[in-house]
């Protein structure tokens, strides 16, 4: 009689490359008696789905995660993104193939409250158009365009996660003189004033997206709510691109019809550099990058990898986000 072989170690694939090392995930799986596999598939749907069969588990960044892609995964118990939103992963089908849809919603606050916070000074002191002027051989200790002072001013919060409070706990020592938020899943301390999405819009001074990307949420920062703006406010997305309309955000910031915007987001990414927003100097940009730090980027795949370990064990995701 021969002995029974040996089950097959279950298999966790990633399907998006980018970081400097996967040590984390094969060690921490190698001890939970799993593979490790990146089998990056470039964004291509048809990829993805060749490299998700026969997986166990699913790791995604930023690769779309479709309904073929969900279809084709014959024996996955999980897909885990690399990171908080969830908008490229049809989290729909995967409920109805049984398939758990995870986040890491706890890593990088630090770095995005901080990169948050950093668009609104170089906005509030006009560092890019003095940088340029300096670095074009202009030259002048003089009133230019109006800068204003920060105290005093009204902070506008759009969803009040952990990055939307240590953006305000970050902001608070310039003196702002209130806080007012939009989110009605949130508690709000009583030294915040619970607001919709138009009064913001009307009162706050400095605006700062933090609202996941839903079909309800796409372009919550329309034409209509740029025109209730005032000239002297800032708006700063640093959550998801397809929140703001950026045709509409380009007429309003050349037109002076509010001081300026920072976006590290945005719907399109990248974005065409041809796009005339591109031509201002009212306007900060970066590439989606304000979750970055190294200690971030070390957290963030550990703490995939522990989800993955806890899905492999039979336990359920601590950030399960399509329980049924």
């Amino acid at each position: 009689m021969h002995p029974a072989a040996p089950a097959p170690a279950a298999r966790v694939v990633a399907i998006d490359d980018g970081y400097a090392s996967y040590d984390q995930e094969e060690d921490l799986l190698a001890q939970a008696g799993a593979r490790f596999e990146l089998r990056p598939c470039g964004k291509d749907p048809a990829v993805a789905a060749e490299a998700v069969r026969g997986a166990d588990v699913v790791l995604v960044r930023e690769s779309p995660v479709p309904r073929g892609v969900i279809e084709a995964m014959d024996r996955c118990k999980a897909v885990i993104r690399y990171g908080i939103g969830v908008d490229n992963i049809d989290t729909e089908a995967a409920t109805g193939r049984r398939i758990a849809v995870a986040n890491v919603p706890d890593y990088g606050i630090d770095e995005v409250s901080t990169h948050a916070v950093a668009m609104v000074l170089a906005l509030v002191r006009r560092l890019r158009e003095h940088d340029a002027h300096v670095r074009g051989g202009q030259w002048s200790t003089g009133q230019s365009r109006p800068m204003y002072r920060l105290r005093g001013r009204t902070l506008g919060l759009v969803g009040f996660g952990r990055i939307a409070r240590m953006t305000r706990e970050m902001l608070s020592g310039f003196g702002l003189a209130r806080t007012l938020v939009c989110d009605p899943q949130a508690q709000l301390p009583p030294d915040v004033e619970a607001a919709d999405i138009d009064r913001i819009c009307r009162e706050a001074d400095v605006i700062s997206l933090h609202a996941p990307l839903t079909p309800q949420t796409r372009h919550l920062i329309d034409a209509r709510r740029l025109q209730l703006m005032r000239p002297t406010a800032i708006l700063v997305n640093t959550a998801r691109g397809g929140l703001v309309d950026l045709d509409a955000l380009c007429d309003a910031l050349r037109e002076g019809r509010l001081l300026g915007a920072g976006l590290d987001v945005f719907e399109q990414e990248p974005p065409d550099p041809r796009h005339p927003v591109f031509s201002l100097d009212n306007l900060v940009v970066s590439h989606h990058i304000g979750w970055y730090s190294e200690e971030s980027v070390r957290d963030l795949q550990r703490k995939a990898a522990q989800e993955a370990v806890r899905v492999l064990r039979g336990e359920p995701p601590l950030h399960w986000l399509n329980r049924w």
